[in-house]
């Protein structure tokens, strides 16, 4: 058994590996405070044949028993679909290690992450990164590492290595960066609307942080590592390679300047049929080959296209953006909507508003938490011309709306502002590139149409890589396959003056400052672009909301009449309700938020409400019960709850010497509030509504 430990801005790190989970190719526990993750990494004994790509599978979970707590719901056990959380770290997990395999490495591999303790204040999200790449370091699996996971935030302008929790309660950003000794291979996070040098400092200050967890992986390699099986190297006929570009090469280049997407995919899977049809006949036994070589040819086609021609697929330079189009008001029931048009990448967005009672309840380790605004993006197969199963969202799905709904979570109204809560749905109608940025210009745009005072505008772009040598050109604007065939998918949103949100893969092994720097510096440029284009359809958001949202109405009644208003077991408020169908929200300051359907229902809502938490006001008159009699006077019911003293001098004009001479309990009298004393005792009299006497 190993345990190494370092220290970052004194902070204590911890990896330890030979104890825990020996049976696994590589095991480690990692370890910040009390929040711990053991990482295990397992491959198969065998290549997985005929296929052409990496099966890596990973999976982060988090067992509630690391917070010592029982799971909700009925089974009581972690069970069930992975919670939106595990999805998103499982997809951080996996971005970073899948271009870090060497090539030929087609084994079945699983890396599981899996939270065994946790502190409340540090998210072991990064940790489970930092925990993959030491378990595949120290495994025998060939694995090119190490690389380290790092969280950093900014509190009153300073940067701020694994901020705790409550620090990224003030943080100005929150931006997760994993990174190699030398370079940074994925940037995912969010920003409140900073400039773009902030944000690549904090990049680049997350990757200057790593480095102590990048040298415990190095020590750990030296002292526990595991000897590394050699991947062979599909050697293939070169008589195979030659023959197919000799049928596909003049072709390939032709078919690649096609613009349209669905003709070009239509002319390339003729050619591709045809030659594999060929090659079956010609090379029986290497004909397993065949689609790999085609695959070769084709993203060669692709980049010589761009870095010898200088053109891209559809003609345009590499700072063009496609043809852009947007509307509003699409559905005329939907509380507001919006389709955006880019090329060919389409999208509606949908936005429904409703209640407190509509919050999204998730739990988590730390406890139950809620969400006032929520994104959902939906990629149908039609979109690609594609036909499937409709099984729910993915974890591209996810991930996906997970980066929209934090690029457009900057420009949300404050919740005390703005009491609806708020649900954007993004269905994919058509995509070649970039429709998780299409979303967030979609959803800016269906929120202006529903009237929610935005703070600002945002919009968003894909930018992508060719790298060839030492030489690099960034593309604006990135079709599906300059994505897929490219270097790089590095996606940033953001209003005029800032970014908001921000995500990077790249499929080549890292990239430099000079890279990340012209990339987002060209992103700001297509962002600029894409919002004076939304600006010339609607430049403010509608000052009414839709005739079929629902009203929110808020009122104010005394904290002491809360009870009142409540009733023994809830039965005023849910008279109330049953009475109007309005939902009512009422908190402990006495604010009452009313939710309504239509105004009719609000009005009749407020109107009982009023009647029970009315108050007695000096000078008006009210029909009481008696309810007690004492020798000096009688107390009398003017409101429910509300009761004052009638003085035994104030019950006639005559002289009264015994009370019950004039009153009884439980009769009906007519008496005028006098006074109300600061202590909140009221002074009733009934000779101030009797007549005078004759």
């Amino acid at each position: 058994m190993i345990k190494l430990e370092t220290e970052i801005d004194g902070k204590k790190f911890s990896i330890e590996t030979g104890r825990l989970a020996k049976q696994a190719n590589g095991s480690v526990i990692i370890s910040h405070g009390d929040t711990t993750v053991l990482v295990t990494a397992v491959c198969s004994q065998n290549p997985t044949e005929g296929i052409d790509f990496l099966p890596l599978i990973v999976d982060y979970q988090e067992m509630y028993y690391a917070a010592g707590r029982i799971p909700g719901g009925y089974f009581k056990r972690e069970v069930g679909r992975p919670s939106e959380k595990e999805v998103l770290t499982s997809r951080l997990i996996d971005r970073p290690l899948r271009p870090r395999f060497p090539d030929g490495y087609h084994f079945e591999t699983q890396i599981i992450g899996t939270v065994l303790s946790v502190d409340p204040e540090i998210d072991p999200d990064t940790l489970a990164i930092t925990g993959a790449s030491a378990a595949l370091s120290v495994s025998d699996i060939p694995f090119i590492g190490p690389l380290a996971g790092m969280r950093v935030g900014r509190v009153c302008g300073e940067l701020i290595a694994n901020p705790t929790n409550s620090q990224l309660q003030n943080s100005e950003l929150n931006i997760t960066v994993a990174g190699t000794k030398d370079a940074i291979v994925m940037v995912e996070g969010g920003a409140k609307n900073l400039p773009e040098q902030d944000v690549l400092n904090a990049i680049l200050f997350a990757h200057e942080k790593m480095q102590p967890l990048i040298a415990l992986q190095e020590e750990l390699i030296k002292s526990a590592g595991k000897v590394k099986f050699q991947v062979k190297p599909n050697e293939i006929n070169p008589e195979l390679i030659n023959r197919i570009k000799e049928l596909v090469y003049t072709k390939i280049n032709e078919i690649i300047k096609i613009a349209d997407k669905m003709p070009r995919y239509k002319a390339k899977k003729e050619l591709f049929d045809s030659v594999s049809v060929t090659i079956k006949n010609e090379f029986p036994e290497d004909s397993h080959n065949c689609n790999t070589i085609l695959k070769k040819y084709e993203k060669e086609a692709m980049r010589d296209l761009i870095v010898k021609e200088k053109k891209r697929i559809d003609g345009r330079s590499f700072t063009d953006i496609r043809p852009i189009s947007c509307t509003v008001s699409e559905l005329p029931r939907p509380h507001g909507s919006a389709t955006f048009t880019r090329g060919e990448t389409q999208v509606m967005t949908v936005v429904t508003l409703g209640s407190g009672d509509d919050e999204q309840r998730i739990e988590t380790l730390g406890g139950e938490i809620q969400k006032n605004f929520m994104l959902h993006y939906n990629f149908p197969p039609y979109s690609v011309g594609e036909v499937r199963p409709l099984r729910g969202p993915g974890r591209r799905d996810i991930g996906h709306g997970a980066l929209a709904e934090r690029a457009l979570s900057a420009i949300i109204p404050d919740s005390k502002d703005f009491l609806y809560t708020i649900r954007i749905v993004s269905e994919v109608l058509e995509s070649n590139g970039s429709s998780s940025m299409a979303t967030v210009c979609g959803g800016t745009l269906a929120m202006m149409d529903a009237g929610i005072p935005v703070k600002d505008m945002v919009a968003g772009a894909a930018m992508g890589l060719i790298k060839d040598g030492d030489e690099f050109i960034i593309l604006s604007d990135i079709l599906g396959d300059e994505d897929h065939l490219g270097d790089m998918d590095f996606k940033v949103a953001g209003t005029e003056t800032g970014i908001t949100a921000l995500q990077m893969d790249i499929k080549i092994s890292e990239i430099n400052r000079e890279i990340l720097s012209k990339a987002m510096e060209q992103a700001r440029d297509a962002r600029l672009h894409h919002l004076m284009k939304m600006k010339e359809l609607i430049q403010e958001p509608k000052s009414k909301l839709s005739n079929f949202a629902p009203r929110i109405i808020s009122i104010t009644v005394n904290q002491d009449k809360i009870k009142d208003l409540i009733g023994p077991g809830g039965k005023n408020i849910k008279g109330i309700v049953s009475a109007s169908g309005v939902k009512i929200d009422i908190d402990n300051n006495g604010n009452v938020n009313l939710f309504a359907h239509s105004e009719e229902a609000a009005e009749k809502a407020i109107k009982m409400i009023k009647e029970i938490t009315k108050e007695a006001e000096i000078g008006e008159t009210y029909c009481g019960i008696v309810k007690k009699i004492m020798n000096f006077g009688a107390f009398v019911e003017i409101l429910p709850g509300v009761d004052g003293l009638v003085h035994i001098s104030q019950l006639g004009h005559e002289r009264v010497n015994e009370v019950r001479d004039v009153v009884q309990e439980g009769d009906k009298v007519l008496v005028k509030v006098m006074d109300i004393d600061k202590n909140g005792k009221i002074q009733l009299s009934r000779k101030a509504v009797l007549g005078k006497p004759q």
